[in-house]
């Protein structure tokens, strides 16, 4: 594929973090940049910041003096958009406020001052690419290009197509972002695109938990970074994200599926956004970022004495690791995958269910585990006691998981507990955006690895978990709650009926 010629000038509409990143992008490939903003004291501070980073990055050896030099000369302010007139840009991408009446009236407004061949690109990150472009008297030549936040760092670009996008114009635009250094994956445009709809139950299964009081932000963090190995807990990381941006993201997502449960936005994050605390931005989010005010700590559970001995009946799994390392010594029997401890109480893993429901159907007091990305090298792990569960179980289970190297977060009796649950709905919400077409699926797993850092590709994800496991799972989370939110795509019941990887095209 050829990708557009570096002689050709690129054009950035919006000064921000997002629209001086695209220009630092490409300037450093080579481009003459033109860089717009309606504020030019914000757009001549947005060049200066540029040529700060880029000295940086040639002091720490990523670029040489000269080359950072001659990236910092290509750009330069426009002081109106009808300079563009002559300019002969191949590529004007705006990264504006995300708003759909503003970008339409921008776009239209650029189709009068750019070239017949210039691609018009939008970075928006959730509205619609064909909406935006609807407007315009050659859509064809309309695209979205969404970049990751920082966009020099970030190697995603989501390479978005509207209806009326012309398959040449994605093309080139693909190999414009592999031509500067990025990571391009083709997407449909649909709400959220692949990343920002993949994303949500990420943050919406955190702050559900948290408004039914399972467990605390810190708790909620510290299990998904240390049992599900992902980098930030969905509370720091939307306070580092801001909380407008995320919340505004999720309530876009949510109107343009019809109010779908399974994109409600949080009453608990509204509320942070109604109140101003915004996170890292404004100081205050989930936590307090004020001089001088130390960060929560989790609190783990006290351990109990280790259990003498312990009888296992059947396969335990991923538990079954940490039952080896605790150095318990094991009688083991058949059965259906549970821990009878001294106690006579039960241990096992989550599948989704209350353990509350749990322990009525086996007739004794039961403790769930938590899922884990991987049991041998987890350093935490989270359970939940049935109701009226004794504390000597509980005990036992804590000196058990002690014994085993991880410490341990008791949450309250909550469906598929903490990281169960949130895996489970990323994997549903992935076989989602391949069932309905929006992009492939090694793109989905690639947008999800690079675009949010997460371990595992969600569908790879589910082909470890077992995509029967994963629908058993989410068929036991919708009995719980009844509210049509932890529904099972058909193509995740279809791909579990007949055992077909969750990476297999359509």
């Amino acid at each position: 594929m050829v990708s557009l010629d570096p002689a050709q000038p690129v054009c950035v509409i919006g000064s921000g973090a997002m629209g001086a990143g695209i220009a630092q992008v490409a300037a450093v490939a080579g481009h003459r940049t033109l860089l717009f903003d309606a504020d030019q004291d914000r757009a001549r501070k947005a060049v200066d910041d540029i040529h700060e980073r880029l000295r940086r990055q040639a002091e720490k050896g990523r670029m040489t003096s000269a080359e950072a030099d001659a990236a910092g000369e290509r750009i330069q302010v426009l002081e109106a958009l009808a300079d563009l007139r002559g300019q002969g840009c191949g590529l004007v991408v705006e990264a504006i406020v995300e708003n759909v009446g503003a970008k339409q009236d921008l776009f239209a407004d650029l189709e009068t001052f750019v070239d017949a061949g210039c691609i018009l690109a939008t970075n928006t990150s959730s509205l619609s690419v064909t909406g935006i472009g609807a407007r315009l008297s050659a859509p064809g030549r309309f695209v979205g290009m969404h970049f990751f936040n920082p966009a020099p760092l970030m190697p995603l670009v989501e390479i978005v197509s509207g209806l009326a996008t012309d398959p040449k114009v994605t093309e080139l635009v693909r190999a414009t972002a592999e031509a500067w250094g990025k990571t391009p994956v083709d997407v449909r445009s649909t709400p959220g695109f692949v990343v920002n709809r993949v994303a949500r139950p990420f943050y919406a299964e955190a702050f559900r938990l948290y408004e039914e009081r399972a467990a605390d932000a810190v708790t909620i963090d510290a299990v998904l970074r240390e049992a599900g190995g992902f980098k930030m807990g969905p509370f720091e990381l939307t306070d580092l994200i801001g909380q407008d941006v995320n919340e505004i993201v999720t309530r876009t997502v949510w109107r343009s599926f019809s109010h779908d449960p399974r994109y409600l936005p949080s009453a608990a994050q509204r509320e942070l956004v109604e109140a101003g605390w915004l996170g890292r931005k404004t100081g205050r989010g989930f936590y307090d970022y004020s001089a001088g005010v130390s960060r929560p700590v989790v609190i783990d559970a006290e351990p109990g004495p280790r259990p003498d001995r312990i009888l296992v009946q059947g396969d335990m799994g991923q538990l079954s690791v940490l039952l080896e390392r605790s150095g318990v010594p094991v009688e083991h029997l058949n059965g259906d995958g549970v821990v009878v401890l001294p106690s006579g109480g039960m241990l096992t893993t989550t599948d989704g269910s209350l353990a509350t429901a749990r322990a009525a159907r086996l007739g004794r007091p039961v403790v769930l585990v938590d899922y884990l990305l991987d049991p041998t090298t987890a350093t935490r792990v989270a359970v939940a006691a049935s109701e009226r569960a004794p504390a000597q179980l509980l005990g036992e289970v804590t000196g058990l998981l002690h014994a085993a190297g991880v410490q341990v977060s008791v949450v309250d009796d909550a469906p598929g507990l903490v990281v169960g649950r949130t895996v489970a709905m990323l994997v549903n919400s992935a076989v989602d955006a391949l069932w309905q077409g929006v992009a492939g699926p090694a793109d989905i797993d690639t947008a999800m690895r690079l675009g949010t850092n997460y371990p595992v590709g969600p569908l790879e994800w589910g082909d470890r978990w077992g995509a029967a496991t994963v629908v058993e799972f989410l068929d036991n989370l919708a009995a719980a709650y009844g509210d049509g939110r932890y529904r099972v795509c058909p193509l995740l019941r279809r791909r579990a009926l007949s055992g077909t990887s969750l990476l297999a095209p359509i």
